[in-house]
């Protein structure tokens, strides 16, 4: 599984012209699931998430998780984070996993993170999404698992 996590001052999500989900700060998570991934490389990178410290207190360091700043989280999902571009020009996403598996995970995330008292909005699985977002920082950390 991986993590593109983005700190954010607000972010938001459309499919066909409606917005889905919308934050004001905190993270917007795009996330690739891999063919590997279990619903442990999900709780695993949940913990991690929601413990990174990446907000600045108050001498401007980077010592606050989400938690801490009453941060949101919007997450995305984006088998791209896949691709394989290692041969020609036209990228590969046979390192993706297979949809079914990769909604299962996705959605899971999504539930797991809820469980951690964070307001949680979300992407369509599948469906052609464009993503807004103001980067803070800007900060952009990969978690990978």
């Amino acid at each position: 599984m991986k993590l593109i996590i983005q700190r954010v001052k607000n972010a938001s999500v459309e499919v066909k012209n409606e917005i889905v989900g919308k934050i004001g700060q905190g993270f917007l998570v795009l996330l690739g699931v891999g063919p590997e991934d279990t619903n442990e490389t999900v709780n695993f990178l949940v913990q991690k998430l929601v413990k990174l410290r990446i907000f600045e207190d108050s001498n401007q360091k980077m010592n606050l998780n989400i938690k801490d700043v009453n941060g949101e989280l919007l997450i995305v999902s984006q088998f791209t984070l896949y691709a394989d571009c290692s041969s020609g020009n036209r990228p590969s996403f046979t390192n993706a996993a297979e949809p079914i598996k990769a909604n299962k995970l996705y959605e899971y995330f999504i539930e797991k993170c809820k469980l951690e008292n964070i307001k949680v909005e979300h992407g369509i699985f599948g469906e052609d999404m464009q993503v807004k977002l103001l980067n803070d920082g800007p900060v952009t950390i990969i978690l990978e698992k």
